[in-house]
């Protein structure tokens, strides 16, 4: 499903999608970094995928289309290797709180931090 509109909004970091059904997302930059469809995230095979920890102030640098199927993000950590299908920015948008949720419950389990150079360590009783 292709977006009629996109629009990023660098200065509150987010991508603004409407669709033709007047529907209308706003996915901010941490999110689709998080889940960037790059081998680099995702691997090429489930087990590697690579669970990415302190892009809570990442930002969009520029977005560009791909062919007539897909977009590619440029992010300001300088990641830049994610192809976005239609179809799977459409994805993003209507599984948003599932998809966020699973995230963040993946932070929590390997004590990791959406923060960038942080990381959750148990504290020691004296």
């Amino acid at each position: 499903m292709k977006p009629k509109k996109i629009h990023l909004h660098k200065r509150s970091k987010q991508l603004e999608l409407a669709y033709s059904d007047e529907q209308h997302f706003t996915l901010a930059a941490e999110y689709l970094r998080v889940l960037s469809p790059s081998a680099e995230v995702r691997g090429h095979h489930p087990d590697q995928a690579v669970l990415q920890v302190g892009k809570k102030n990442v930002g969009i640098e520029s977005i560009t289309a791909v062919g007539n199927y897909a977009i590619q993000i440029f992010f300001d950590d300088q990641h830049d290797s994610g192809i976005y299908s239609w179809e799977y920015l459409h994805q993003l948008c209507i599984h948003h709180d599932e998809y966020w949720q699973r995230y963040i419950d993946q932070l929590k389990q390997q004590k990791k931090c959406r923060e960038a150079n942080t990381e959750i360590i148990n504290a020691i009783k004296l």
